[in-house]
């Protein structure tokens, strides 16, 4: 079972960076939280809210991301969209995976 362990923790380690890729690169259409959830998950990148919601946080503070709230609803939902700086990050992040994949494609077994 040990192995079963580190095998997640490694998965989980690979996923970490490719969310965030993932996340600048559909909220380059504004988006909440919970729809981006959604999303995420229907694109074969599962989260947990408690994974994305800290994220999401982290990327604004960063500047990677601008929101504002839509009070128009009958519940208060906070808009996430990708910002200039975060569109330069997604762009050069998407190069360098790319990059990384080609490197792995070209490894012989």
């Amino acid at each position: 079972m040990e192995e079963r362990g580190d095998i997640e923790t490694h998965r989980q380690e690979l996923r970490r960076g490719t969310l965030v890729l993932a996340c600048l690169h559909l909220l380059r259409t504004p988006g909440y939280g919970y729809g981006l959830l959604e999303q995420l998950g229907a694109a074969g990148f599962p989260t947990d809210a408690n994974t994305l919601y800290p994220l999401l946080r982290r990327l604004e503070k960063q500047g990677h991301l601008t929101s504002e709230w839509n009070t128009d609803e009958a519940r208060p939902r906070k808009f996430y969209r990708t910002s200039e700086a975060g569109t330069r990050l997604a762009d050069t992040l998407f190069a360098d995976w790319r990059a990384i994949s080609d490197a792995l494609g070209g490894l012989s077994d």
